[in-house]
Parts: structure tokens; C-alpha cells; sequence
């Protein structure tokens, strides 16, 4: 019988393609989520579902979309990627580290956005990478 995990105001997220288990650790220096030909210099995720989401629906690759309820092991601060520049304090509560996130549980059901929804956002970025606007620091 499968257990139900309630989240709880704090717990953390991370979207991804990666197939990863319970007790692994994420760390840097891997292939970035979003750009093929960049190493990851900070690990990212969020205190919000929806944005976790959106990491896995947008992340390279033909991997199954995971999201993970993932716990700092060190300092992180606030992602500016989507603070203050895009959007004033961090309403999507997003985060970065150089430090590892483990891996504590996975989100086994949630639900993605509509394909237009997809499509928009992803056209969207394709326009600012055109532009040379990176959508990571």
C-alpha cells in the first residue's frame, strides 16, 4: 500500500528529467536542466509545486518529468534569476545552491500544464535565447 505525504509549508522542490531515487544527492557540476553545452554551477528549486512544475516541463532532454521534495544540506539564497529582476521578492519562493540537495521523497501525482500553456512559454524563451538572453544566470 502506497503512503500519502502530506507537504508541508517548507518543503522544497525540484523539477527535473533526471531519474534519480530516494536518499541521492543532487549536486553541481552536472548538465544544466536548460542548456546542453553549460555545467551547472547552482542547484535550483522552489517552496512552490507549480514552479517545480514548470522545471520539470521545461527541462532538456526525453526523460519522464519528475518532481523531487528535496532537502538543503547547506546556505542557499534566493534565485536571481526570478527575484527582483522579474518579480519582486520571491513570490514563487525560488531558491539556489553550490550545496547538494538530497533527495527526500518524490511527487508522484501532479499535474502539468495545458499544452498551449507549454507551447507559449517555450516560445517565449526561444524569442530571449534568439535575442542572447540566457534564461539562467
Amino acid at each position: 500500500m502506497e503512503e500519502n505525504i502530506i507537504f508541508s509549508p517548507g518543503s522544497f522542490f525540484h523539477g527535473t528529467k533526471a531519474n534519480l531515487k530516494i536518499g541521492d544527492f543532487l549536486t553541481i557540476g552536472f548538465p544544466s536542466n536548460y542548456e546542453t553545452d553549460r555545467k551547472a554551477k547552482y542547484l535550483y528549486f522552489t517552496g512552490t509545486l507549480d514552479a517545480a512544475i514548470w522545471g520539470a516541463e521545461l527541462a532538456m532532454g526525453n526523460g519522464n518529468q519528475h518532481i523531487y521534495v528535496v532537502e538543503p544540506t547547506g546556505e542557499f539564497e534566493d534565485d536571481p534569476n526570478v527575484t527582483d529582476k522579474k518579480f519582486p521578492g520571491n513570490p514563487t519562493k525560488s531558491y539556489r545552491t553550490k550545496q547538494p540537495l538530497k533527495i527526500v521523497a518524490e511527487v508522484v501525482e501532479w499535474k502539468g500544464h495545458t499544452p498551449e500553456v507549454l507551447q507559449n512559454i517555450k516560445d517565449h524563451l526561444k524569442k530571449l535565447e534568439d535575442m542572447g538572453i540566457k534564461a539562467i544566470e
